[in-house]
């Protein structure tokens, strides 16, 4: 079996990927290990917590004990179905800050500034102007990836975001377009009811071409002769074969098995390797270094009013959201219920948002459990960019054991500095006079934790990841010995080898990673295909003017 370009895993970078060059007349092959999407577990976005909880569509990773986290052991779910974590996420969309890249430019990535990238997040865009304000010159009209928002109703989302207008933050309409900064309305990749994962963005129309073709297999390593990949060791039907690659080979696998396959082709930290028994054919020691993801709370609160979603938290009131979105994909099953949004800055001095805030108008865990108080809400929060880094090593060279994953999170004291600072910024938030007529009392972390001491018991108890690893291949200059890949994102020592997912990137971006991803596989598609990048943008985005002097 043989293709011009093969692609290990249907994801949502893989699955751009495959759309563009599939698009461009390329014989294109995906591997993907996971199965179909079909069935409203997945499709229907009210029911997230589903499939990131079945193991049918989850890889089922999680973390080697956390050290500065009660030596717990964090899941870290990843999508093992077409449309990868795309198809198991919670749908929140988000570019990240123009702060962001143009970081990743400064360290090395270059073409990878905001100027680059912006042309790509609107040609991935088909973005729905839902009448709640927003910046449709910053946004894409008429791209694959369909991006709308829910309707908002429930008063406590407007109340929410006056809360933060209150405690002297912006108000924005559009944080993925000129301000991200402030409180205002979220973005879903949700479509006419349904989830709009990158599968069934990219990868079914992908697939209905000639020249593109997806085979379930369980990808090994890359081959690699006379320093060149020319394919994929794949088990499938319970037999090994090699999947040739007439081009390239491309690994978009996610940040935990990207690292991870290359590592098991003899390309990574030449000492580990030997460890292991692996040849070494490409000593790069940036490979599953840079770990990096989100860290978050659950703020929770009981509510004074019987208005939230938790009236439909029993097995009739599901059976009637089910029932409705079944057969007319509308109701609160058409939604992730992440409906508003907040950004802010922990203190003057930092230039762009580093807090997020996702609000949802019910107190439940990701797992489903909800609050035992009842009728309450919450915000999802924590610092954007920590200092902690971890790393993603082998844990032996048998292509089916899983990977070690060590975040090593809040290793670093200004983390610990920065979360405490987020969980009061938040009560201030929680405390203004929109939110009095639904606050009856905080259930997490609770009034009677107040200082430094007793916030820190609480989030080495009570943080979780917010799912968004990245960073373990890092893209960047030829001549840095921590890249991985180069800023077209082949890999370094290797010819005709390229990754493209989140592990390539330098530094985690603010907000939610699908966005990012879904960006990276279209620049690089352009890299690939050789043919030019899209035309740089001149768009000026919004930096809060007393960034230096004050938090807000």
């Amino acid at each position: 079996m043989n293709a011009d370009y093969v692609i290990v895993g249907a994801g949502s970078a893989g699955c751009a990927m495959a759309y563009r060059l599939a698009q461009a007349g390329k014989r294109v092959l995906v591997i993907e290990h996971g199965g179909t999407d079909a069935g409203p577990f997945i499709q229907m976005p009210a029911a997230l917590s589903y499939p990131m909880n079945m193991s049918m569509y989850d890889w089922g990773y999680k973390t080697l004990p956390e050290p500065h986290l009660d030596n717990r052991r964090l899941v870290c779910p990843r999508g093992k179905v077409i449309g990868g974590s795309s198809s198991i996420n919670g749908m929140v969309y988000v570019r990240g800050h123009a702060g962001d890249y143009d970081h990743w430019e400064d360290s090395g990535a270059a073409g990878w500034g905001y100027a680059d990238v912006l042309p790509y997040f609107k040609r991935q865009e088909h973005w729905h102007d839902s009448g709640q304000g927003g910046d449709p010159d910053w946004r894409g009209k008429d791209g694959p990836l369909h991006v709308s928002r829910g309707p908002r109703t429930n008063p406590l989302h407007a109340a929410f975001v006056e809360a933060g207008r209150q405690a002297g933050y912006p108000v924005t309409s559009d944080y993925n377009g000129q301000q991200q900064e402030g409180f205002g309305p979220m973005d879903m990749t949700v479509y006419k009811g349904q989830r709009w994962s990158a599968a069934n963005a990219y990868l079914k129309p992908a697939l209905k071409r000639e020249n593109c073709e997806l085979i379930r297999a369980f990808a090994r390593k890359v081959v690699i002769e006379g320093g060149r990949a020319v394919g994929v060791e794949v088990e499938r039907g319970g037999k090994i074969e090699v999947i040739r690659a007439n081009a390239e080979v491309i690994l978009a696998a996610s940040s935990l098995n990207s690292p991870k396959l290359l590592m098991l082709s003899g390309i990574g930290p030449a000492a580990h390797l030997a460890e292991h028994g692996i040849e070494v054919i490409a000593d790069r020691p940036g490979v599953g270094q840079n770990l990096q993801d989100h860290l978050e709370v659950y703020v929770q609160y009981a509510c004074k009013k019987p208005i939230t979603l938790y009236k439909y938290w029993n097995l009739i009131g599901k059976g009637l959201i089910g029932a409705q979105w079944l057969f007319t994909k509308t109701g609160l099953g058409a939604s992730n219920q992440f409906e508003s949004a907040g950004f802010i800055r922990s203190r003057a001095g930092i230039k762009y948002p580093d807090i997020q805030y996702h609000f949802l108008p019910i107190a439940v865990r990701y797992d489903g459990q909800a609050s035992a108080e009842g009728h309450g809400f919450q915000a999802h929060t924590g610092p954007m960019r920590a200092e902690s880094r971890g790393e993603v090593t082998l844990a032996s060279s048998d292509p089916r054991a899983a990977p070690n994953i060590f975040f090593n999170y809040m290793s670093e004291e200004q983390d610990w500095i920065d979360f405490r600072q987020c969980l009061r910024l938040t009560r201030e938030i929680f405390e203004q006079d929109a939110m009095k007529p639904f606050v009856k009392h905080e259930i997490q972390p609770g009034n009677a934790l107040q200082t430094d001491d007793e916030l820190d018991s609480f989030i080495r108890e009570h943080a979780e990841s917010a799912y968004h690893p990245c960073g373990t291949c890092r893209l960047g200059a030829v001549d840095d010995p921590k890249s991985v890949v180069d800023p077209e994102c082949r890999v370094i020592g290797v010819d005709n080898l390229r990754v493209a997912d989140s592990s390539i990137f330098p530094r985690i971006t603010n907000g939610n990673l699908n966005g990012p991803s879904i960006m990276t596989g279209e620049k690089a598609s352009d890299h690939i295909l050789g043919r030019g990048m899209l035309a740089p943008a001149n768009d000026e985005p919004w930096f809060n003017p007393n960034w230096e002097t004050s938090q807000r």
